[in-house]
Formats: structure tokens, C-alpha cells, sequence
């Protein structure tokens, strides 16, 4: 396979990435809930691992240091040819760069920034490594969104950024526009307003797939885990919110295919 077949259109997610304090608990309860295997990433950075289904590699893991006391999230990574030119344009528009830009490896080249509205996210040049390689299986990462508290001038900054086409979703009830390139929706953010939740503030949601989502539900408040949304239908499928053992909130959904 060539580069350029595998390249990645700036802009679309590819890759989402989790960094914990307990990195062998993560991945027995992540294990547990998706049926994935790890293998060791770069570990230039502290103890790595890449979740694999089918030896296909979905999402990373990593273990922060003992004295980082960083939010514990899931990151979602937007691909870009210029990881470097990414970090200039990113501070230029409003944002921060918080990481890098620095060489992963032989794997690429990465920057975690932070949106005007602070939500965090990062860019990644792929190398070695273009990103998940396996998607629509249940335990890969079905879709992106931001969640913030009104989506015009956030959107203005992405659409600065990568280039975007924004295309508003029409409802009355709620403020949510997709992202597109070239023709295909690649991400979403979703205005919440005051429902926003304050101590979480703007952030990057990641959606899971899965078979069953109450069954999925129900196995992560067995493993630890919370559930903060209980499974529902919207527009994308039936979904729950939950969180894992350390915090991180993700969304469990059955994509209406």
C-alpha cells in the first residue's frame, strides 16, 4: 500500500487515544467490555499500548506519569499532512497547543491543542502509523463530536483549521451542525447550551460501537464503570453514555446502519 492510498483526509478523525493512571486495570476492563487485545506502542512518551480487534489496531491506551494530574478523557486525534503547520494555525485561530508538535516514534508526528472554547484534541501526521485500521465492527470508534455550549464560533475555528464544510442539522430543539469533507460527514459538534456540564466543560466525545447497547450498558456497571445516560434512541442509533473505572466518559451506540 502506498502512502497516498492510506493518507488520510486532513481533518478526519483517525485515531483516539487515553491516557490513565492504571494502565493494567484499563485494559482488563476495556478488554472485558470490547473483546480487545493490546500490543505494545512507542513508548518514548511512559508505557504504551494499542488496542487491537482481529489484529487490527482501534485505539491507544497510555499510562500518565504518577505526578501528571490531568483530566482523564478520551482524545480524539484529527488527521493532517503538517502536524507543525497544524500547531501554527491552531494558535493563530485562537487555540493552544499544549504537546508538541514531536515525533512519535517512526508511528508520526503529533500535537494535542485545545479549541477556543478549551476543548482538547489532537492532530496527527501519520507515519508508520495512519490510525485505526478497522471500523463499523463492534469495539471500534463509530464517530466524533464535540460537545460545547453553542457551536457558531467553534465551528468557525475548525472550518479555519481543516477546512471543513459546516452543515447545520435544521431543528428547533437543538443547536448541532456536521462537519464534511469532501462530501462525507466526518465529525459533529453539538451546541448543549447550559445543559453543558461544568466541570467537564467543552469536550470531545467518543463514540463506541457495539452489538447491544443495554447489554454493553450493563457490562461496563459490572466492570466498574458508570452509567450517566441510560440507552436511548437518537438520530445516529441507540446510545448510552458511560464512564470508565478512572473517569473517562465515552458513548456506547448501535449505529443505525
Amino acid at each position: 500500500m502506498t502512502q497516498s492510498e492510506t493518507r488520510r483526509i486532513p481533518g478526519t478523525p483517525c485515531w483516539v487515544s487515553l491516557m490513565v493512571h492504571g494502565l493494567a486495570a484499563t485494559q482488563e476492563f476495556y478488554g472485558a467490555l470490547f473483546g480487545w487485545e493490546f500490543s505494545p506502542g512507542p513508548q518514548q512518551f511512559g508505557p504504551y499500548v494499542r488496542a487491537l480487534l482481529d489484529g487490527q489496531e482501534v485505539a491507544g491506551i497510555g499510562q500518565l506519569p504518577p505526578d501528571r494530574h490531568l483530566p482523564i478523557a478520551w482524545t480524539t486525534y484529527l488527521a493532517t499532512d503538517d502536524a507543525d503547520a497544524s500547531a501554527e494555525t491552531i494558535r493563530h485561530c485562537g487555540g493552544t497547543v499544549g504537546v508538541g508538535p514531536l515525533d512519535a516514534g517512526e508511528a508520526g508526528r503529533m500535537a494535542i491543542a485545545s479549541d477556543p472554547s478549551g476543548a482538547v484534541f489532537g492532530v496527527w501526521q501519520g507515519g508508520a502509523h495512519i490510525g485505526a485500521a478497522l471500523a463499523g465492527a463492534p469495539g471500534t470508534p463509530a464517530w466524533n463530536e464535540l460537545v460545547t455550549r453553542e457551536t457558531s464560533s467553534v465551528a468557525k475555528f475548525y472550518q479555519a483549521l481543516f477546512g471543513y464544510d459546516v452543515e447545520p442539522v435544521i431543528s428547533a430543539d437543538f443547536d448541532q451542525v456536521t462537519l464534511h469533507l469532501e462530501g462525507r460527514p466526518v465529525a459533529s459538534l453539538h451546541g448543549a447550551g447550559n445543559a453543558l456540564p461544568r466541570d467537564k466543560g467543552s469536550h470531545w466525545m467518543t463514540y463506541f460501537e457495539v452489538a447491544d447497547v443495554d447489554e454493553s450498558a450493563l457490562r461496563v456497571s459490572e466492570l466498574g464503570g458508570l452509567v450517566l445516560k441510560q440507552p436511548r434512541e437518537d438520530a445516529s442509533g441507540q446510545a448510552a453514555t458511560v464512564a470508565d473505572p478512572e473517569g473517562a466518559v465515552f458513548t456506547l451506540v448501535r449505529s443505525n446502519h
